[in-house]
């Protein structure tokens, strides 16, 4: 009797440790632009060790089919979840990315990347038509001023956006890695 207690015991703390963590990532999926209760659906699938199909999900989460398959596929749009495959299986099966390495880089690598190419291409778009200004001898020189000061700016921005540019591609090609190294954990140590 005292090791089937044990057993029930062993079990509601490991229940209450996945609960912790799952409750910590939900609320904070919104940083990836996903729901609390998406983010509840990841971080539930994070802690299954084996592919799940939808109906799986559903059961554990009490999700309607619809409502699940719309978060799967929210969670499949981020990477943050796979489509796997597995012989003999005719349901589709999905499995919760595991290594928030390589989810981070790919999801804010991309990120950044498109936010410093965007603004790149605005900010000289900008510049070409305010040194117009600059340019033109028939406007006055308040406005001219006013133009000098707006692409100095720009310039300032986009030195900001060649360093985002710069960061990003030193996530995605791993250099960041270098600086920046990911410390082995303490069983790795051991």
């Amino acid at each position: 009797m005292a090791e089937d207690q044990k057993q029930q015991k062993a079990e509601e703390m490991l229940e209450d440790a996945e609960r912790t963590v799952i409750n910590a990532i939900a609320e904070t999926m919104d940083l990836y632009g996903v729901t609390p209760s998406i983010g509840r659906l990841y971080a539930t699938m994070y802690f299954k060790h084996a592919p799940l199909t939808l109906d799986d999900m559903k059961d554990d989460l009490g999700m309607s089919k619809p409502s699940m398959s719309t978060a799967v596929r929210k969670l499949q749009d981020i990477n943050i979840v796979k489509k796997v495959w597995r012989k003999g299986s005719r349901k589709d099966l999905f499995m919760a990315e595991k290594d928030f390495f390589q989810y981070f880089a790919h999801f804010f690598g991309d990120k950044w990347e498109r936010e410093a190419k965007l603004n790149l291409t605005a900010i000289q778009y900008a510049i070409d038509e305010l040194q117009q200004i600059v340019d033109d001898d028939e406007i006055d020189e308040e406005m001219k001023d006013h133009a000098r000061r707006d692409i100095q700016q720009l310039e300032d921005y986009k030195r900001y956006c060649h360093w985002l540019e710069r960061l990003a591609e030193s996530i995605e090609s791993g250099e960041i890695f270098e600086f920046l190294p990911i410390e082995e954990s303490e069983k790795e140590k051991k």
